[in-house]
């Protein structure tokens, strides 16, 4: 099966600006089995585009449970990084669906971009303390989420972070950076300087 794909807010991006990026999703909030897979999902939970439309469709659920399922293997990071190789990818979101369940999985994620080292990784979490207390490489970039349970440990001085906006205006007006439509401008690549990442409710 396919560990990456892409969905059309990434399939607009790669064509925009001419790359080739690709995400990687698990099931949103809850595995079939009841796993908690966004372990610290606050009132995300009741918005989340990933728990409904395409994403919970018959033919498109099972395959973010094999996903899910093939993350808990030793040899993740081997089978993702032959996965890399093979659709020669220069951009991974980790999570259009998910996020970080366990101090083990983002482990994995490291041991992969540090094994990738030409390519670039990025993140949007709720999993704040979980990942915080690890060094990543440099080839990512974390993004942290303002809707979850530990949004009150962000430093918004300082840390890369989402805010949610009613309208384009509004998000520019108090000076965030539009990522709604082309996802890697919420990136260091492509943003250097600014950390505020606005999102357009939907």
């Amino acid at each position: 099966m396919e560990l990456l794909t892409q969905n059309s807010k990434l399939k607009k991006t790669s064509k925009e600006l001419g790359v080739r990026v690709f995400n990687f999703g698990i099931p949103a909030y809850k595995s079939k089995s009841g796993k908690l897979t966004c372990p610290f999902a606050g009132g995300c939970v009741k918005f989340c585009y990933a728990r409904k439309g395409a994403y919970i469709w018959s033919n498109v659920f099972p395959a973010f449970e094999k996903r899910y399922e093939i993350t808990k293997q030793h040899n993740f990071p081997e089978i993702m990084t032959q996965e890399i190789i093979k659709k020669k990818v220069e951009y991974v979101r980790v999570h259009d669906s998910g996020d970080f369940y366990s101090r083990d999985y983002v482990k994995k994620w490291i041991k992969i971009a540090k094994m990738n080292p030409t390519v670039r990784f990025y993140t949007y979490t709720n999993s704040i303390t979980m990942v915080k207390k690890l060094k990543f490489p440099d080839n990512w970039d974390l993004v942290f989420s303002d809707s979850g349970k530990q949004v009150d440990l962000i430093d918004k001085s300082v840390d890369k972070h989402t805010r949610i906006f009613h309208s384009h205006e509004e998000l520019i007006s108090f000076g965030y950076v539009d990522c709604s439509e082309i996802d890697l401008y919420a990136t260091k690549w492509f943003n250097k300087d600014n950390i505020n990442v606005g999102l357009i409710m939907h």
